[in-house]
C-alpha cells in the first residue's frame, strides 16, 4: 500500500511540476528570452531551466525565486498559476507606440490575417467608464483614466481570448498595466520617427495634439524620446516607415503566428 505522502509526491510530479514548467516557459517566451538568457539572469544552468520547463525537475524555493525575478514576476504568482490548473497561454498581441504609430490600422489587418479578434484598449476603457474618452479626461484626472486602463486590461486578459490589442500610447508609463502586458501578452513596438508620427496625425485630421499648443511638434519629439526606452523592451519591433502598412502586417504575422498558434492566411491588402 502506498502511503499518503508518497501519493501526494507522485501527484505533484504528475501535475503540478509540468504546470509550473509550462508557466515558466510561457513567461520566458512572452518576454522574448531564450533558455540561455533566463538561465543567465537567474544564475542557473541552461540544463536545469530546460528540465524545469519540461516538468522533469523539482525546484527549491530559492531557485524558484531567482527564476521568478528573472521573469519579472514573483514565486508566489508562479505557484498560484500552476495550482490553478494549467499554465496560461500567451494569446494576445499588444501593439505599442505613440499616436500615429498605426496601431489601429495595422492591428485590424493583423487580426484579420491571423483570424483573431481585434480590440482597442481606449474603447474598452470607454466601456468600463460608460463615457467617451474625451469626457473622461474633461471630468476626471489622468489617474482615473489609468485605473480604468488597468481594469479594462485585466478584464480582457481574464477572458483568455486570442486577439490583437491596440494600446494607448502612454500605457508603458502606467507601471501596473505595463507589467501585465509584459507578463501576459506578446508586445510589439510599431516604430517610426517623430516626423512620421506627426505627419500621420495631421493626415488623420486629429486636432487634439495641436489644439492650443504651438510647440506640439517639439512635445511629440520629447514624448517619443522619453518613452522609447520602455518601447524598446517589447518582444518585437517593426519599422513601419520602411515596411509600410502591408509590409508591417506581413512581418508581424510571421513573427507572432507560431507564438499564439495561429498560422497566417490570405493576403494583405
Amino acid at each position: 500500500m502506498v502511503c499518503p505522502d508518497r501519493k501526494y509526491i507522485a501527484r505533484v510530479a504528475d501535475t503540478f511540476l509540468p504546470m509550473l514548467g509550462g508557466r515558466i516557459r510561457a513567461l520566458r517566451e512572452a518576454r522574448g528570452m531564450s533558455v540561455g538568457d533566463l538561465a543567465t539572469r537567474a544564475e542557473l544552468s541552461p540544463r536545469f531551466v530546460t528540465d524545469i520547463q519540461a516538468g522533469r525537475g523539482n525546484v527549491s524555493i530559492t531557485r524558484l525565486v531567482r527564476l521568478a525575478r528573472a521573469l519579472g514576476t514573483t514565486a508566489s504568482s508562479l505557484v498560484a498559476d500552476a495550482e490553478a490548473g494549467a499554465p496560461r497561454r500567451v494569446r494576445v498581441v499588444a501593439l505599442l507606440g505613440v499616436r500615429g504609430a498605426g496601431k489601429s490600422t495595422i492591428g485590424a489587418r493583423l487580426a484579420e490575417r491571423l483570424r483573431l479578434e481585434f480590440f482597442e484598449l481606449d474603447r474598452l476603457v470607454e466601456s468600463e467608464a460608460g463615457m467617451p474618452l474625451a469626457e473622461i479626461f474633461a471630468t476626471h484626472a489622468e489617474s482615473y483614466f489609468r485605473r480604468l486602463e488597468i481594469a479594462a486590461l485585466r478584464r480582457l486578459l481574464a477572458r483568455d481570448v486570442a486577439g490583437v490589442l491596440a494600446t494607448g500610447g502612454g500605457i508603458v508609463e502606467n507601471g501596473e498595466a505595463w507589467k501585465l502586458l509584459e507578463e501576459q501578452t506578446i508586445t510589439v513596438w510599431l516604430r517610426a520617427t517623430a516626423k512620421h508620427h506627426w505627419q500621420r496625425v495631421v493626415r488623420q485630421e486629429d486636432p487634439r495634439p495641436m489644439a492650443g499648443r504651438p510647440a506640439a511638434k517639439a512635445e511629440l519629439r520629447r514624448l517619443l524620446a522619453r518613452r522609447a526606452p520602455l518601447y524598446k523592451r517589447a518582444r518585437f519591433q517593426v519599422d513601419t516607415v520602411r515596411l509600410g502598412v502591408a509590409g508591417s502586417v506581413t512581418s508581424l504575422a510571421r513573427k507572432v503566428s507560431s507564438a499564439i498558434g495561429r498560422p497566417p492566411h490570405g493576403s494583405v491588402g
